[in-house]
C-alpha cells in the first residue's frame, strides 16, 4: 500500500493518470451527465413513462443541479476533507471523514437539492424540504457510509467523485423520483431504501 500525499492510503496510486488541470470543469460535467443519467432511469425503469412520457425539462433540470451546483460543491467538500481531516491512525481518519460526510454534508446537500429542485419547478422549497427531507436522509444513511468507507479508504482524492458518481445512477434515480412525488406521502415513500448514489 501507498502512503498518499493526503494522507490517504490506496493501491496503485503511481500507477494512476493525471487528475487533469480543470477539475472543477471535468467534475461539474461528468456529474451533470450522471445526474441526468440518474433521473432518466428514475423515468424510464421506475416510473415506466416511456419516450413520450419522458419529462425532458425533469431530466434538464438535474444536469443543471449536478453539474452547476453538486459537482463543484462536493469537489471542494472531497478536498477539503483531505486536507483538513487528517489523523495518525488510518482507520480513524476514515472514520472521522466518513462521519463528517454523513452527519454534516449529507443533510445540508439533501436539503440544497430538494429545496433547488422545487425552485426551479416553481414550487414551495418549505413545502418540499417538509415532506421529503426526512425519508431522503434516512435512506441516504442506508447506502452512503459503506460507499464513503470504501471512497476514503481505497481511493485517491481525484477519483473520489468520479466513484461517488457512478454509485449515484442508482442514487439520482431515487432522489428523482422521490423529489417527483413531491411530498405525495405513500407507503412505497416511507419504505424505499436507496438503490444501488
Amino acid at each position: 500500500m501507498d502512503n498518499g500525499e493526503d494522507g490517504d492510503y490506496y493501491l496503485g496510486k503511481r500507477d494512476l493518470p493525471p487528475a487533469g488541470s480543470r477539475p472543477y470543469l471535468t467534475q461539474g460535467v461528468t456529474t451533470a451527465v450522471l445526474f441526468a443519467t440518474g433521473d432518466i432511469t428514475a423515468q424510464q425503469l421506475v416510473e415506466k413513462r416511456g419516450a413520450k412520457g419522458h419529462d425532458v425539462s425533469r431530466t434538464g433540470r438535474m444536469a443543471l443541479y449536478g453539474g452547476c451546483v453538486f459537482g463543484p460543491v462536493a469537489t471542494t467538500w472531497l478536498g477539503f476533507l483531505a486536507r483538513r481531516v487528517t489523523f495518525r491512525n488510518a482507520r480513524v481518519e476514515t472514520a472521522a471523514r466518513v462521519a463528517a460526510d454523513q452527519l454534516l454534508f449529507a443533510p445540508v446537500m439533501i436539503g440544497v437539492f430538494l429545496g433547488s429542485m422545487a425552485t426551479m419547478e416553481g414550487k414551495s422549497p418549505q413545502k418540499r424540504l417538509e415532506t421529503t427531507w426526512w425519508p431522503a436522509l434516512k435512506a441516504n444513511w442506508v447506502l452512503w457510509p459503506a460507499v464513503q468507507f470504501v471512497n476514503f479508504t481505497f481511493l485517491p482524492l481525484q477519483y473520489r467523485l468520479l466513484f461517488a458518481n457512478v454509485i449515484s445512477i442508482g442514487w439520482n434515480s431515487y432522489l428523482s423520483w422521490v423529489n417527483s412525488k413531491g411530498g405525495n406521502k405513500s407507503k412505497d415513500h416511507e419504505l424505499v431504501a436507496a438503490p444501488a448514489t
